[in-house]
């Protein structure tokens, strides 16, 4: 099987920084063409890459030696622009959140289906070997049944001109990094979510949520508990709590992929860390191995579920209610299999 050619939508941070070093490393994969609605941004960064230049996005899509598009466009352009690539018979990697809401990410599943092209949401996390391991551990017993995710996730960002401070295009930190600890607890807990509260503050020039609580409740009493902070220190900590121990993952979400990762494991017996072991994670390129596990996909024989686009999209849209409403509220189970076929 060639390579897969891939077209970058933008010269993002994102793609910049992780995405494009991340191709260049990764197995079956190249970089064709990177497109920008700035002819010039685009030849500069092409230029670095070893890539040809677009000088819109339209002529990317239409570009017949383009596999794959990376979207890493501002939220609110991800389904609008990932429908016409898909239409234009490409297999599309988003970033997350692919959907600002449930029906729009059922859109993108439905349209992936009869286009029979692949189309995952970029959570790069899922391909750390620390998480692995972490699941790993669970499947062997060793925390016992999990019963609850604490996830901590904040940054400090008070730049006006940032899309993640723009609350009319999907800004704000629910939407931004509020969906790692979802995409975690329905990871970990290999469940969905039934219902969800949130309370926000809001940032009163941006409009956007600054610092963000939420809870979700799982099907047996299992819970998820997330703050998600833009205008905070840095910080990142996720929590597996179970019956018989605990699993602590350090830097969850942008562990460096020229670091070590470290995964604690913890029995409960004490408060002492007398039950503790502290387990070493080799060093990994969670973008690199999220590209390498995309060609797998394409090149599986199997379907490409949907079931994570359509869950994810649903506990987020659940959680914005229930920041508007004060209650409760649930989150619709009733995904069906919009585009569980690839």
């Amino acid at each position: 099987m060639r390579p897969l050619r891939w077209g970058i939508l933008s010269t993002a941070g994102i793609a910049q920084k992780a995405m494009l070093p991340a191709l260049q490393a990764a197995s079956g994969c190249t970089i064709g063409a990177i497109a920008s609605r700035d002819l010039a941004r685009a030849e500069t960064v092409a230029q670095r890459f070893g890539a040809r230049a677009h000088g819109s996005y339209a002529a990317l899509l239409d570009d017949p030696d383009i596999d794959v598009i990376y979207n890493p466009l501002p939220n609110h352009l991800h389904v609008p622009l990932t429908l016409q690539a898909l239409a234009a018979g490409k297999h599309v990697l988003c970033e997350k959140p692919l959907a600002l809401s449930l029906a729009e990410a059922q859109q993108v599943c439905v349209a992936a289906k009869r286009a029979g092209r692949v189309v995952v949401e970029a959570f790069m996390t899922r391909h750390h070997p620390q998480w692995h391991r972490a699941k790993a551990l669970i499947a062997e017993g060793r925390i016992g049944r999990v019963t609850g995710v604490q996830a901590l996730f904040s940054y400090c960002n008070t730049d006006p001109g940032n899309v993640r401070n723009q609350a009319g295009i999907g800004g704000g930190g629910l939407f931004d990094i509020g969906c790692y600890a979802i995409d975690a607890a329905r990871f970990f807990f290999d469940a969905e979510p039934e219902a969800a509260a949130c309370t926000m503050d809001r940032d009163p020039v941006f409009g956007t949520d600054r610092m963000t609580t939420g809870a979700a409740r799982f099907a047996g009493g299992g819970q998820l508990g997330l703050m998600v902070a833009t205008q905070s220190a840095l910080a990142q900590k996720l929590t597996v709590l179970g019956t018989e121990g605990y699993l602590e993952l350090d830097a969850p979400f942008n562990c460096p992929p020229d670091h070590a990762a470290h995964l604690v494991l913890d029995s409960g017996a004490d408060l002492l860390g007398q039950g503790r072991e502290i387990l070493s994670i080799p060093a990994t390129n969670q973008y690199q191995a999220q590209a390498e596990a995309f060609v797998r996909a394409i090149a599986s024989p199997m379907p490409q579920p949907m079931t994570d686009i359509l869950g994810n999209a649903a506990a987020l849209e659940a959680m914005t209610r229930a920041a508007a409403s004060g209650l409760w509220e649930h989150i619709h189970s009733d995904q069906g299999q919009a585009g569980d076929e690839k």
